[in-house]
């Protein structure tokens, strides 16, 4: 009986230890996602697009039901998309025949995933296993996760967890 508790605590210490080493090399976490609106507001008569970072909108808005993202400090990047969805136009309720990777900004410095896009399925989910270039710094000040196409127009945006 002794022999089965002593067991029981160094397995659940090991486990302890590797759940925290496993946190210990994340640099970010996002947890939420918005879709994109083109354009911010109006300027002098005109629409402003809704550039961030210097990376253009889509040209249609974007719903997204649920992005979950963690960058680890090595730059892999693993990203889990549900429902990246076309949100007006012609073809709303789609996933507009896209393909997307992720981009993420520590300051104003672009960090790209290595695959140039994965194609969403038809209810707009994704999945990104992969590997940022050039691997983010550690820290990362003031993050942005965008998911973008392969020309680079941005779809939807992370929520940075803390």
């Amino acid at each position: 009986m002794k022999a089965r508790v002593i067991t029981s605590a160094i397995s659940i210490a090991m486990l302890s230890f590797a759940i925290s080493a496993g946190a210990q090399d994340r640099l970010l976490r996002f947890d939420g996602g918005i879709g994109v609106h083109p354009v911010s507001g109006i300027s002098a008569g005109a629409p402003v697009l809704n550039v961030v970072r210097g990376t253009q909108p889509g040209g249609a808005p974007w719903v997204i039901e649920r992005l979950r993202a963690d960058i680890r400090v090595d730059g892999s990047i693993s990203a889990d998309g549900r429902g990246l969805l076309l949100a007006g136009g012609n073809s709303i309720g789609t996933n507009g025949g896209q393909s997307v990777r992720a981009i993420l900004f520590c300051g104003t410095v672009s960090h790209t995933t290595t695959v140039t896009g994965v194609p969403l399925e038809a209810d707009g989910d994704f999945r990104i296993d992969d590997a940022l270039t050039p691997p983010p710094p550690s820290p990362c000040n003031d993050p942005v996760l965008l998911i973008a196409n392969p020309a680079g127009r941005w779809f939807a945006a992370g929520i940075l967890k803390q």
